[in-house]
């Protein structure tokens, strides 16, 4: 079997003040950067057989921005579109690379974004060296809470607040599972690292900065702990319904602003260090493949009702503070969306490991159902890979209701697409397993 080689690098995405930050229904404004973010790249090789991995800094891509650069990218390296996977952590204090609720997408950042994406992968390839690789897991329960409640006159509520004595208790599971795919130097130097961790993203009192929050210091600390430098990526797991609020709790306290974001990224890059020094078997003789198949998507349409009544919203003038007018608005653009389309469900196989890409915020029971029926001794999921479908809930959080569920651009997955995107990706993992056993 060909040896691994395996090459890093990274891109600055950071956009210039000014620039809309989505992830709220107020408007926001960058004002300040409290920390880079990038685009950072993993090229697999093996042989003749490549892939490549990007995980970016931002809320969430569009196929019109991965798409992009990744034919980019295959014009410059080589490497197949089809074997690249480029995914967003989804932190909330990045630049507008999508229309939602009162924030505009930044045509003119998304399209110098896709350019750096693909010239990442080009410098990681050019940095292709040999590794050998092995795969750790820790499980952190305490930083994962579902946020999705039970109340007591029988509704779901999501975010109910912190001892609001109305909950009952939390309407789904969690994943506190951290995944690591670790790699070293033939001398027993760290060369790389990837961390999977099902956390929606962690914020604080800094609306208007610039961060990449909690990823951003998990990868920046994890290096520090080894002494050596080298490139670390967090990529966000199944957490459409996750968060780090535990609302059986009062509200944490922030002696500083930072400070909870940059105490769950240490607490994940501690567990994944500790992780690291506990792997005990190393291999550089695996095979890369990638897999995809094209699902069809199919959106919510709007009821007699909902039209009527966006209609009448949206009549008069624009009300960016009301938030029924915000929804009608959404829905309005959501109107113009194909009502079905296909979408990307794609896998990378590096030996023993299953990578996972689904092109949404998916549901924690999503990725729990794809690890528990791969084949595959380790297997991570990644959201947001490759396009952004909104929401995807389970169909039971759909009859429930909530946010996540609230009609829009952001929620507009129809019943159905969560067995649906699980059979799909199951069916790609056990068609690698087989052709590679």
């Amino acid at each position: 079997m060909d040896k691994l080689r395996l090459g890093t690098a990274t891109s600055d995405i950071t956009p210039p003040l000014g620039v809309g930050i989505p992830g709220s229904f107020e408007a926001r404004w960058a004002e300040d950067v409290h920390d880079p973010l990038f685009a950072k790249a993993m090229v697999f090789e093996a042989g003749d057989q490549h892939a490549a991995l990007v995980v970016c800094d931002v809320i969430c891509l569009l196929e019109q921005d991965t798409k992009w650069a990744k034919h980019r990218a295959e014009e410059l390296t080589g490497i197949p579109a089809d074997n690249i996977m480029i995914s967003a952590t989804h932190t909330h204090y990045g630049p507008a690379t999508v229309t939602i609720f009162n924030t505009k997408r930044d045509e003119d950042y998304c399209d110098w974004m896709a350019g750096q994406i693909a010239e990442a992968i080009r410098r990681a390839q050019l940095s292709l060296r040999s590794v050998v690789m092995g795969y750790g897991r820790a499980m952190i329960p305490e930083e994962v809470h579902n946020r999705r409640w039970y109340m007591k006159d029988g509704s779901v509520v999501t975010n109910p607040g912190y001892l609001n004595p109305k909950r009952v208790r939390p309407a789904g599971p969690t994943d506190p599972e951290l995944g690591l795919l670790a790699f070293m130097t033939p001398e027993g130097e760290p060369a790389g690292a990837l961390m999977n961790y099902a956390l929606h993203y962690v914020g604080g009192p800094y609306p208007n900065t610039i961060t990449a929050d909690y990823f951003g210091f998990a990868t920046a600390a994890l290096p520090r702990m080894w002494g050596k430098d080298f490139l670390a990526i967090l990529a966000n797991g199944a957490c459409g319904d996750i968060n780090n609020c535990n609302f059986d709790e009062p509200a944490p306290e922030y002696p500083d602003p930072f400070y909870q974001s940059r105490r769950v990224g240490n607490v994940v890059a501690t567990e994944a260090f500790k992780a690291w020094q506990q792997i005990e078997q190393w291999t550089d003789d695996i095979a890369v493949n990638a897999a995809f198949e094209y699902s069809v998507f199919r959106r919510r349409q709007l009821s007699l009702e909902q039209e009527q009544q966006m209609a009448k919203l949206l009549a008069g003038p624009p009300q960016p503070d009301n938030s029924e007018w915000v929804y009608a608005n959404e829905r309005r653009r959501l109107a113009q969306e194909p009502v079905q389309r296909p979408v990307l469900i794609q896998v990378l196989h590096l030996g023993d490991v299953a990578i996972v890409g689904l092109p949404g915020e998916v549901f924690v029971e999503i990725g729990l159902a794809i690890k528990r029926q791969s084949p595959f001794p380790y297997t991570m999921v990644i959201e947001l890979a490759n396009d952004w479908l909104g929401y995807i809930p389970t169909d039971q959080a759909l009859n429930e209701g909530g946010y996540e569920t609230e009609l829009a651009a952001s929620a507009k997955a129809a019943p159905g697409t969560a067995a649906q995107w699980i059979q799909s990706a199951v069916g790609l993992l056990h068609e690698l397993h087989r052709a590679h056993s």
